[in-house]
């Protein structure tokens, strides 16, 4: 019986993640836009669970939900996909060279793979001839860095309830 239980629980605890990751795409909440600033929960989110537990989302998954996030904000097919993937393959590196796990680390760490992804995101949109709005992808940034520990903390809560730290 207590194998059973613990076999539930790890079913459960691996779909959390993944749900979040496409409830998250489904809904267009990847981005949290108020009138004076918005936050990408998608690169915290992919970012986050791929540098802590990358069992839990696959790169398939991720590539799926930048799709389904452009199909329901109207962008280019693939933007959002592509710089999610430049999102986990920095986190997975970081992953590798990192010897200790901390927030200062992962807050530093993100810093680059931010810039990064911003910078390929405004490259697939230049070259599909989008109109980008520089000062919302620059305030964008800025807020989702800044966020960054609220959810990291959040994320550290989940996986403490779900058992999986």
């Amino acid at each position: 019986m207590a194998i059973l239980v613990k076999n539930f629980k790890s079913n459960i605890s691996g779909i959390v993640p993944l749900f979040l990751l496409l409830f998250i795409s489904f809904n267009g909440m990847s981005i949290i836009d108020l009138n004076f600033f918005s936050v990408n929960i998608h690169f915290i989110l992919v970012y986050y669970f791929v540098l802590r537990k990358p069992d839990l989302l696959g790169n398939g998954f991720i590539f799926l939900s930048g799709i389904i996030t452009d199909v329901v904000h109207g962008l280019p097919i693939g933007t959002t996909a592509i710089t999610l993937l430049i999102v986990a393959g920095v986190a997975s590196y970081v992953r590798v060279v990192t010897v200790r796990i901390s927030l200062l680390t992962d807050w530093i760490s993100f810093i680059p793979t931010l810039l990064l992804a911003s910078f390929s995101y405004y490259l697939v949109l230049s070259f599909s001839d989008y109109s980008i709005n520089y000062i919302y992808l620059l305030k964008n940034s800025i807020f989702t860095l800044i966020f960054y520990p609220i959810l990291w903390f959040l994320f550290s809560i989940l996986l403490n309830l779900l058992g999986e730290n």
